[in-house]
């Protein structure tokens, strides 16, 4: 089946290239608002280490929530299971950057995915260092994942967050009251924001996906492995997370900069890029698109 791949993934991108709804692109980050929603790409890492294309795969994006499953992979090695001291492991069914659930829950965000709980696990992740040497860290981790060292942070994209981002500080403020956040918010936020202005292609983001697939590089162990692969299963997509379990049936973390990574255990890695959004912040081509793939490939964790 897997030879079948560059003739579907071809015929995806024709499928995604005649929509016309295509979403909308996330139009309070002003950096994100003016990019060109006619675009996508899709990109299959197997197994094997071969890798399939088609569509827009070379241009970056900024990879957002996508990159708190590699912050929560740094997180957990520095802390372990301590960390689920701070955050919990069950889904939100609320926005991403709702407010009224982290005040219900005395400031212990629901999951790692939603923004309260990636502000956490940035905060553990700094470890006591600045912000500078975790972002480098981080860089460090991703490009070994993808087999790349050309990936970087878009300064523009994190200053525009910064400059808008008051819900986010109005979530790091309300942790600190409850003692949940060890660094000041404006430490915190500044890595959060420059953590989520990422940029990679969807080529690298399918490569960088590999370690969670079990495959080479092995950079955390398999037991960690299986965890995060849960979660993005159980909470990946925020709101949307059951509906994209049950169309989907994969692990996927989405980011509001139009990317999903999307783990086939054991088989693939896949990324998908369209920047439009639908109502939960998620890529709504791409949604599709993943969806008509894992169909066509028989591929889903529910056999």
């Amino acid at each position: 089946m897997t030879e079948a791949i560059p003739a579907i993934l071809e015929e995806i991108r024709a499928e995604m290239a005649a929509r016309t709804d295509r979403g909308t692109p996330a139009d309070y980050i002003p950096e994100l608002a003016a990019i060109d929603p006619g675009q996508f790409g899709l990109s299959v890492v197997l197994a094997d280490g071969s890798q399939h294309s088609a569509g827009d795969t070379a241009i970056p994006f900024s990879i957002q929530s996508i990159s708190k499953v590699f912050a929560l992979a740094i997180a957990l090695g520095h802390h372990g299971d301590r960390l689920w001291a701070r955050v919990g492991r069950e889904p939100s069914g609320l926005a991403f950057n709702s407010i009224l659930q982290l005040e219900h829950e005395r400031g212990i965000p629901r999951n790692p995915f939603i923004n309260a709980g990636a502000i956490v696990v940035t905060d553990a992740a700094l470890a006591g260092h600045a912000p500078r040497e975790y972002l480098g860290e981080l860089l460090t981790f991703i490009r070994a994942a993808a087999g790349d060292e050309d990936v970087h942070i878009n300064a523009d994209v994190a200053r525009s967050e910064t400059e808008t981002g008051h819900r986010n500080f109005a979530l790091a403020h309300f942790m600190r009251a409850h003692g949940n956040l060890t660094n000041a918010p404006e430490l915190a936020l500044g890595a959060y924001f420059h953590q989520c202005a990422i940029e990679m292609t969807v080529d690298q983001l399918a490569r960088a996906g590999r370690f969670l697939m079990g495959a080479r590089p092995r950079l955390i162990s398999a037991d960690r492995v299986r965890r995060i692969n849960a979660l993005m299963l159980t909470c990946g997509h925020y709101d949307g997370s059951g509906d994209f379990a049950f169309r989907v049936g994969l692990p996927g973390k989405s980011g509001v900069g139009g990317g999903i990574l999307v783990i086939a255990p054991g088989r693939a890695s896949i990324a998908v890029w369209s920047p439009g959004l639908n109502e939960q912040g998620n890529s709504k081509l791409g949604t599709e698109a993943v969806e008509m793939l894992a169909r066509r490939l028989g591929w889903s964790i529910f056999g």
